[in-house]
């Protein structure tokens, strides 16, 4: 009574005593469970930031005991730790010198990609995450989207550090990289209305920097989607065939959304000319604009954070924000004040919210149907 076998083992079982990693594969103690050896055999040793056992640790453990078989489960690394670390510390942070890195901590946000909060032996702290299986420029098509806003000068946007595409041999773990400034995030700061106004102003100059075309020059894809940006020359022949017909594509396939309601989203993508503001110039936007993707630092600075960037209409960023929340009142308020929005706006919305309610119907489901199917009927009834 009261014996914990996957804790203590089977009665009787030989005294073994395992070494392995605190990032152990958990092959090792579903073994220790079949042996009926016990979880406490099991004594852990720390790893660098690749993964690997660290060798003056293991010395240690093994000395503070050296009578009794042992079992010792070397490690050389961990497909969950990161190994671009080292890749990137071969390769140079800048293309100038190696940056060596002293430690490496995964850090939360991005539904696709692995982040860490990253240490130099230069004392640099620096964002980095990686991807196993990328899209073709996956981590590029970023990089540029970032330096084209940094570039207009009106909203805080991380600098880029170093890019790899992975589109090189991937021996020694995932080639494709970003590497970004470390922005000191406040998760517990209170935005106050002051601060929505600055960045509703930010946004709208960041907007009014304009864009070349509607869709983007090197016509890299953006988006979980891979959503085509070949450029044109208006806004109607963008969003019907860069966004809502492949889209519906998509859904169709899917079947994601409901036949009749994928119909009506080929009615207004046949309209779009016939809702107002049509034919205003293209804006420079971040192209996927909820809540999580503006980060407020230590300072107060607001920060825009893994866009979808093209050029296209203003009204769009707008209806991103609406659509999940998480931006005040003051910041739209501002936003109009320092350009004004052109009238029926607020008509507008369900038509610029069609694509990210398309996009999340096909990756999610759920609510996102009727969603869909409400947006659809609101445009519609106009």
């Amino acid at each position: 009574m009261g014996h914990d076998v996957e804790q203590d083992g089977l009665i009787g079982a030989p005294p073994v005593r395992v070494v392995a990693t605190c990032e152990r594969h958990a092959t090792i103690d579903r073994a220790l469970r079949l042996l009926g050896l016990g979880a406490s055999v099991l004594e852990p040793v720390a790893t660098d930031v690749n993964g690997a056992i660290v060798g003056d640790e293991l010395a240690r453990v093994l000395a503070a005991q050296p009578a009794g078989p042992t079992i010792v489960c070397l490690q050389a690394g961990n497909v969950n730790s990161g190994a671009f670390v080292e890749r990137w510390h071969q390769r140079g942070a800048d293309g100038d010198r190696a940056a060596g890195v002293v430690d490496a901590r995964p850090v939360a946000g991005g539904d696709v990609a692995r982040s860490y909060r990253v240490t130099l032996d230069d004392g640099r702290i620096v964002f980095a995450k990686t991807h196993a299986d990328p899209p073709a420029g996956f981590f590029v098509t970023e990089a540029n989207g970032l330096q084209w806003l940094r570039e207009a000068g009106h909203v805080a946007i991380p600098d880029v550090l170093a890019v790899q595409d992975g589109s090189g041999p991937d021996t020694e773990g995932p080639t494709a990289l970003l590497v970004l400034e470390w922005i000191d995030e406040d998760r517990h700061a209170t935005i106050t209305d002051v601060s929505e106004a600055q960045f509703g102003r930010s946004l709208a100059r960041l907007h009014c920097a304009g864009a070349p075309a509607f869709g983007r020059e090197d016509r890299r894809p953006t988006g979980s989607r891979s959503l085509p940006n070949d450029p044109v020359a208006t806004w109607p022949e963008f969003y019907a065939d860069r966004r809502l017909r492949p889209l519906v594509r998509m859904a169709r396939d899917a079947g994601a959304v409901d036949q009749r309601v994928l119909e009506g989203v080929e009615t207004i993508a046949d309209r779009l000319d016939l809702f107002g503001a049509a034919d205003e110039a293209p804006a420079r936007l971040h192209g996927d604009l909820w809540a999580g993707n503006r980060i407020v630092d230590h300072m107060g600075q607001h920060w825009l954070i893994d866009p979808a960037a093209h050029g296209g209409h203003r009204e769009f960023d707008l209806a991103m924000m609406r659509l999940f929340g998480g931006f005040g009142a003051g910041a739209f308020q501002a936003y109009d004040d320092e350009h004004p929005l052109a009238d029926g706006w607020q008509q507008r919305v369900p038509v610029h919210q069609l694509a990210p309610l398309l996009v999340h119907a096909v990756k999610f489901g759920g609510h996102y149907r009727a969603a869909v199917a409400d947006a659809v009927a609101a445009v519609l009834a106009q």
